[in-house]
């Protein structure tokens, strides 16, 4: 078993949030809350090496769960993910105009959300003799205190931003979120192969008294 370190948390805030269902292909549906793949970007937002991975663990509920309904635009196709695709796929026209690719799609968001992520590090096999668990938790503990990111965390979309900041202790559950709610199925993460997706893991998510314990890709109970 690869060794992991003790947990770290990190107090996640924002003003909106969209963590979209996947069975909600066309109008955006969110989660009811942030699901551990989205909070695994957030961490690699401010700490990202090849020689190690997050292993989200925990997710505590700080406040109530809202929604708002807005319209936004959209274009319908999809973007390549290199300049050099689609230049070749777009030889001898024109350009993209966003204007003539728009569409407008309803999204039911989340509104002034706040959580609590407890995660573990966990060492890949391209680390070196050198790497280990402690140095890289003390460089993500001094990446968030001093506010150094890699990029913007944000919140399921990059037009809703995340605040993030150490926790104190002060940080618990509105009382709304107390007892036991069944959040039904919720993406765990995605299984990567030598770097590509491979498949989706599901997960039951049951929250009680506002905490969302997250299994193991691998742990009985998670569905491809």
């Amino acid at each position: 078993m690869n060794q992991r370190s003790p947990s770290v948390s990190l107090h996640v805030s924002g003003c909106f949030a969209l963590f979209t269902r996947p069975e909600m292909k066309v109008e955006r549906v969110s989660y009811d809350v942030i699901t551990p793949s989205a909070a695994r970007g957030v961490l690699e937002a401010i700490l990202w090496k090849p020689q190690m991975r997050w292993l989200i663990r925990r997710i505590t509920v700080l406040n109530p769960v809202r929604f708002s309904s807005f319209k936004r635009n959209e274009v319908a196709s999809k973007i390549p993910s290199t300049f050099r695709t689609w230049a070749r796929e777009n030889k001898g026209g024109d350009g993209f105009y966003a204007d003539a690719d728009r569409a407008q799609r309803n999204a039911v968001l989340l509104r002034d959300v706040a959580y609590v992520v407890d995660a573990e590090i966990e060492l890949t096999d391209k680390a070196s003799p050198d790497d280990n668990l402690n140095k890289y938790t003390e460089m993500f503990t001094r990446r968030v205190e001093k506010g150094q990111q890699f990029h913007q965390p944000y919140l399921g979309c990059r037009e809703f931003p995340a605040a993030v900041r150490p926790t104190d202790g002060s940080e618990h559950p509105h009382k709304d979120l107390l007892g036991e709610h069944d959040l039904g199925w919720m993406l765990n993460d995605i299984v990567y192969d030598d770097g590509k997706p491979v498949e989706p893991r599901f997960f039951r998510a049951v929250m009680r008294d506002g905490v969302i314990d997250v299994p193991a890709l691998e742990a009985e109970g998670v569905a491809a």
